[in-house]
């Protein structure tokens, strides 16, 4: 996700932050620390109040990490393969292949509401069990305030709207019950934009009712529906290309460069001839090693052109989708990446044979309505 960097890793995948998240906790340290615990437990200082409300913020925030981790976890318990985990404004979210099986697709989708439930009823139940025992104490609050916290989180991400996990849960049913993904993925994006437009109306009415907490809603139901369109879309391709073969869409010799070349070299031997604005990178021995986005050679200091090497500011081969000429270009679209942009290397026996781009599937939707419109 844009705006969003690397802290660390989690379940042995990147784990993302984005720039939102720190304003996110001032936000609820603010509204715990000044509104709600004041209300609960009056007479305490300030100075307690703030810790404790950055303390719940923060345990918050941790327990949206659980939830995203449940998702990464089991996916790669069911051969998932995860790219990163992101937590941003809205919670979390958690970029992955797509599923293989209805089952796996339900089990990764249900398992983040079930781990916020828990959290939340865990952190209930130990808010009561400290007042039974020195009454409505600052540490019981923040376990109320926590625990109601998750349980809202998993109640509201069971809603049947894609992308949220309750939208993945029908689509994963519906995928069971009729045996057809994309008539389930129809199906689930459609319920995703109607969800959209109820929260987008509601979230209006209460703006105009006064209550400034409506934008929150509206917020939400935008990006729903705008998530929701995006895998309606998604799903119009998958129909357009089934059967179609990575070879059928590849596009043939490719351009290429040497990545053993200085920075400055391939500026002035290959990038300017390039009709590109991405090229692979091939080794001594001829066998593809990545791709350089032409933005970032131009990035790098003029001081340090002669020195560095472009593979060094290069997206390495493990970081790029690669498909083999046989492979259903369906499933090879699902491992490209943001790092290299719309972009498949097409490789056999270690070979750089092609290259998939935006534009060769745009001329594979083109004929593919061509055909429609001739009633094949």
């Amino acid at each position: 996700m844009n705006g969003s960097v690397r802290v660390g890793r989690v379940v042995g995948v990147p784990l993302r932050m984005h720039w939102s998240v720190p304003l996110l906790v001032v936000l609820f340290a603010y509204g715990l620390g000044r509104e709600t615990l004041p209300l609960w437990t009056p007479g305490r200082s300030d100075a307690v109040y703030a810790l404790a409300g950055v303390v719940g913020a923060a345990l918050l925030m941790g327990s949206l990490l659980l939830h995203e981790t449940a998702h990464a976890a089991t996916a790669r318990w069911k051969k998932i393969d995860v790219e990163d985990v992101t937590l941003w404004a809205l919670g979390g979210m958690t970029r992955m292949g797509r599923p293989q099986t209805a089952a796996a697709a339900f089990l990764v989708a249900v398992s983040g509401p079930l781990t916020s439930l828990v959290i939340g009823g865990a952190a209930v139940g130990a808010a009561i069990g400290l007042h039974a025992l020195s009454g409505w104490s600052v540490p019981a609050v923040v376990l109320v305030w926590l625990g109601w916290a998750n349980l809202f989180l998993g109640v509201f991400n069971l809603l049947p709207a894609v992308p949220l996990d309750g939208g993945r849960v029908v689509q994963a049913l519906l995928w069971w019950r009729t045996g057809d993904r994309e008539r389930a993925d129809l199906a689930a994006s459609r319920s995703g934009q109607v969800m959209g437009v109820l929260l987008v109306a509601v979230g209006w009415i209460s703006v105009l009712r006064g209550a400034a907490s409506g934008l929150w809603l509206v917020f939400v139901g935008l990006f729903i529906m705008l998530a929701a369109a995006s895998e309606r879309r998604r799903t119009t391709l998958d129909t357009a290309l089934r059967g179609v073969r990575v070879a059928d869409a590849m596009s043939s010799p490719v351009a290429t460069g040497a990545d053993w070349l200085t920075a400055q070299r391939f500026i002035d031997e290959v990038a300017v001839k390039s009709h590109h604005s991405a090229l692979p990178l091939l080794d001594f021995e001829g066998r593809p090693s990545g791709i350089v986005q032409l933005r970032r050679l131009a990035a790098v200091p003029g001081a340090r052109r002669e020195s560095l090497r472009v593979r060094e500011v290069a997206t390495p081969l493990s970081q790029c989708a690669v498909a083999a000429p046989d492979e259903l270009l369906s499933a090879a679209l699902d491992k490209i990446r943001l790092s290299t942009g719309m972009r498949i290397l097409v490789v056999e026996a270690g070979q750089l044979v092609g290259i998939v781009t935006g534009k060769d599937i745009s001329r594979l939707m083109q004929r593919h309505t061509l055909r429609l419109g001739d009633g094949g």
